[in-house]
């Protein structure tokens, strides 16, 4: 028995160096990479969307700056404001911010270009003026600025913003309602949040004197995400988790916009 099994041994040793000299063996080859998501077929692939972060993180130390007036197409207003922030100290400017880069990130991987109309947190403005001039400028698809509300405490939910026309605007009124329509149907469905209690009709709202409305060139809506004043709305607004799930919600909303 002890030849037998001592040629059993021998054999199972030529085997193992056969195939380790082959490069067969898992040690000579690692597990490939994982594929990234393909962007091929998605709505969004080759579109231009531009994010506008609502506010900036240095407004507040320049007032001279962001209280300059500014014509908005049918009368004139600040040039931009410092937001709104929770009881907890979790600022407008941050949120937007944060929520916009996570959106940016989901609409590239699916093969977006986007662009902000603003580079950080921690500067001032652009004006609303600069803000609502920047989708022409870059040739953009479609456009979406990014808030938090600052409601009364007893208020929730969230709500979208579209134009009406007031001159120049017109010829983008009816794709900016078609836009905020998807935006609102897919941000209900991802987050589970409801319309807003205090403002508008079903989560929709029509305004004239919005800059970023007044003064758009390409489609444009308006979100704000939640009522910061609102316990529950700034709980789930101070989460990065919950935060992430928004994103993913509003670029399913520019994937039902561009695939009508």
């Amino acid at each position: 028995m002890g030849s037998v099994r001592a040629v059993v041994v021998v054999l199972c040793l030529v085997v193992l160096a056969a195939c380790g000299s082959s490069g067969g063996g898992d040690d000579e080859s690692p597990a490939p990479e994982p594929s990234p998501p393909s962007s091929e077929g998605a709505p969004v692939q080759g579109k231009v969307i531009v994010l506008d972060p609502g506010h900036n993180g240095g407004n507040a130390d320049h007032p001279e700056q962001i209280n300059k007036q500014v014509f908005v197409g049918n009368g004139r207003k600040a040039c931009d404001t410092t937001g709104t922030t929770t009881a907890g100290g979790f600022t407008e400017h941050a949120f937007t911010w944060d929520l916009a880069n996570r959106l940016a990130r989901v609409l590239r991987e699916k093969g977006a270009e986007v662009r902000f109309t603003r580079e950080s947190d921690d500067g001032v403005g652009p004006c609303i003026t600069e803000r609502a001039a920047t989708g022409g400028r870059v040739g953009a698809d479609a456009a979406l600025s990014i808030h938090g509300d600052g409601g009364p405490a007893s208020g929730r939910g969230f709500h979208v913003i579209v134009p009406i026309a007031v001159g120049e605007n017109a010829a983008i009124v009816d794709d900016s309602v078609r836009l905020g329509e998807a935006i609102r149907a897919a941000y209900r469905d991802g987050t589970g949040m409801p319309y807003s209690t205090y403002i508008g009709e079903n989560g929709l709202d029509r305004r004239d004197d919005l800059g970023g409305l007044n003064l758009a060139k390409v489609p444009t809506t308006f979100i704000e995400c939640g009522n910061m004043n609102n316990p529950g709305d700034a709980k789930k607004m101070a989460s990065a988790s919950f935060r992430q799930r928004m994103a993913d919600s509003l670029a399913a909303g520019f994937e039902r916009y561009f695939s009508r």
